[in-house]
Order: structure tokens, then C-alpha cells, then sequence
């Protein structure tokens, strides 16, 4: 296994070859980078409800701090360019800046809500999360400074699909590298039994914290990345409704399992988009048809969540991982 830097590097040098080779497909470039970003919100969130067996339900407002954040912090620097470098590099450097900002005060944000509300259990910590999402989401309709109901404009659209997916690569290798590390083990042990768990030592709630904090890093990454993509960062992106997506995703792919949360997010994100194309074609091209997708969304998603409960209770993948069974496959092929 390469281990290092070495993985995020040749990750970056694929991730500039395609958004080179096929930057100039507009569509093809929104639909790739929201693909993306629902794919950092849901294997991000699997870390709280699949790896450590708790349930958050309001991942949209971090996914909002990230987006407001990083989207002030550019708009601020839309100017500026850091010495001899060209604009392009500039650009992309101010970037990263502003998504690790975006990240970093989300996880300020995961830290002030986690320390309190992850000694709670069950309901009582999804009625937390849920009240914090609804709060972020409110303040920003409410301030004017933010754009208010309208939604902040002008954020420079610097975020290609590239970038998008370099991040897609960095949350799936946390995801792998933590589940496999001594503090992954002592997740598992929380989700399967918390009272075991401590028992045995493991400091529960500092543990608990943690995978909270780290979760919300990314989700503040993703909201950032949202907003350099998107020409308005509107409040009505950050809703209940936003968060239940990303819980369905994960469900139906397989509580605590990475490759899981991977294939529902990219499947539930070009389901409308593939409902719009068939009702427009069954239409005879009335667009009217097609604007109906966004109405109809949820109750779909809310039978292929039915439908996958009645059939495979533990989701598509279960606990399963796609490198476990690489890995099988090559021990069976070298015996």
C-alpha cells in the first residue's frame, strides 16, 4: 500500500489531467463537481452514524458554515494575487485557503455542539443536530450581510470538478485509514456496544467528539466547494431536507461502509438528472415535465429507502468495503 504523500500527489496530477482533458464541458463539469460534493457529505457523515453508531441529522448546516466561510473569505480576496505566481495558480491557492477556512470553522462549529450534546444517546443527539442545522440556516436568511433570503452572490467560480474530486479522494482515504487505525477500532467498539466500550477503557465521549469534529471539517469543505461552483449560495441549499439526503445515501449504501456511501451518493445525485432526460423524452420535450423532478424527489428517495430496508435491512454494502474484497481476491490469486 502507498502510504505518505505519495497518494494525495498522484491524486492531484490525475485529478488536473481530467480537469484539463475535459474541462470544457460545462454541464459535464457542474454535475461531476455536485456528484462530488454529496460524495464528501456522505462519506464524511458515515463516520458519525456508520463508523461510531450515532445519529446526526443536521450535517447541511455545516455543510452552510463551510459555504458562507469560504465564500466571504474569496469574495474578500477576489482581488488579490500572491506575488510573481500566475493568476490561475493564485486563484487555486487562495482556494485551498478559503476551503480549509470553510472546513475549519465548521469544525469550531462540530466542537462547540459536540462537546456538550455527544454525551446524549439516540434521539436526543439527532434533536440537537437537527435544532444546530436549522439555526445555521436561519441566521444566514436573516442577515443581510450574508445576502439574507437571496443568498450570497458574486463568490468567484473557482472550484473545476478537479478540485472537487481531489477532496472526494482525500475524504475516501481518510475514511479507509481511520477505520483501520487504533482510534477507527475504538469507533467500532462505541457503534456496536458504548457501555462494552467503556468498560474497556475507551474514553467514549472524547472519541465520540472527535469523529464529530473531523466530520464536520468536511462537510465544511463541501459547502465551500459548493459555493465556488454555484452562481448563488442560497440558504435554501442548507435545509432539513438537504441533511435527510445525505442520511439516506448512507443508509442505503450500508451503514459504516465507505464504499457504500460512495456509490449511493453518486446513484441519488444523477437520479434526478436521469428522471429529468426521461420525463422530458416521455414528454415530447415539455420542460414543464421535467420541473417536476425536484417535487417527486423525495418521495422516490423515500421508496428506494423502503424498498432497500424490506430487502437488505443492513444497506447495499453492508459493512463491506470494495479494497477488502481487492484484497481477498489477490490472496486467492497468489495461493
Amino acid at each position: 500500500m502507498i502510504r505518505g504523500a505519495a497518494p494525495a500527489i498522484l491524486a492531484a496530477v490525475g485529478c488536473i489531467a481530467l480537469q484539463a482533458l475535459l474541462g470544457e464541458w460545462a454541464f459535464f463539469g457542474y454535475l461531476a463537481s455536485l456528484v462530488g460534493v454529496n460524495v464528501i457529505l456522505a462519506v464524511s457523515l458515515n463516520v458519525i452514524n456508520g463508523m461510531t453508531g450515532q445519529f446526526s441529522i443536521g450535517h447541511a448546516g455545516f455543510m452552510a458554515v463551510g459555504a458562507y466561510t469560504g465564500g466571504i473569505l474569496s469574495l474578500a480576496t477576489a482581488q488579490d494575487r500572491i506575488g510573481v505566481l500566475p493568476e490561475v495558480v493564485s486563484d487555486q491557492l487562495f482556494l485551498v485557503g478559503s476551503l480549509c477556512a470553510g472546513g475549519t470553522v465548521a469544525a469550531l462549529c462540530g466542537l462547540i455542539v459536540g462537546l456538550p450534546s455527544l454525551r446524549l444517546r439516540g434521539d436526543y443527539l439527532a434533536i440537537v443536530t437537527l435544532g444546530f442545522g436549522e439555526i445555521i440556516r436561519v441566521i444566514v436568511q436573516n442577515t443581510q450581510a450574508l445576502g439574507g433570503a437571496l443568498g450570497l452572490s458574486g463568490v468567484p467560480q473557482r472550484a473545476g470538478f478537479g478540485m472537487v474530486w481531489f477532496w472526494v479522494f482525500l475524504v475516501v482515504l481518510m475514511a479507509r485509514r481511520l477505520a483501520a487505525s487504533p482510534h477507527g477500532r475504538s469507533l467500532w467498539a462505541i457503534r456496536e456496544d458504548e457501555v462494552a466500550a467503556e468498560a474497556m477503557g475507551v474514553d467514549t465521549t472524547s472519541y465520540k467528539v472527535r469523529a464529530f469534529v473531523l466530520s464536520s471539517f468536511f462537510a465544511g469543505v463541501a459547502g465551500a466547494l459548493f459555493a465556488h461552483f454555484v452562481p448563488i449560495v442560497n440558504p435554501g441549499s442548507f435545509t432539513f431536507v438537504k441533511s435527510m439526503e445525505i442520511v439516506v445515501m448512507i443508509v442505503a449504501g450500508g451503514l459504516g461502509s465507505t464504499t457504500g456511501a460512495f456509490t449511493a451518493a453518486v446513484f441519488l445525485t444523477l437520479l434526478p438528472e436521469g428522471m429529468r432526460s426521461l420525463f422530458t423524452t416521455l414528454g415530447g420535450g415539455d420542460p414543464s415535465l421535467a420541473q417536476k423532478v425536484d417535487q417527486v424527489r423525495m418521495p422516490i428517495y423515500g421508496v428506494l429507502l423502503v424498498l432497500i430496508m424490506l430487502t437488505r435491512p443492513q444497506g447495499i454494502f453492508g459493512t463491506h468495503e470494495a479494497w477488502d474484497a481487492v484484497a481477498r481476491w489477490r490472496k486467492k490469486a497468489r495461493a
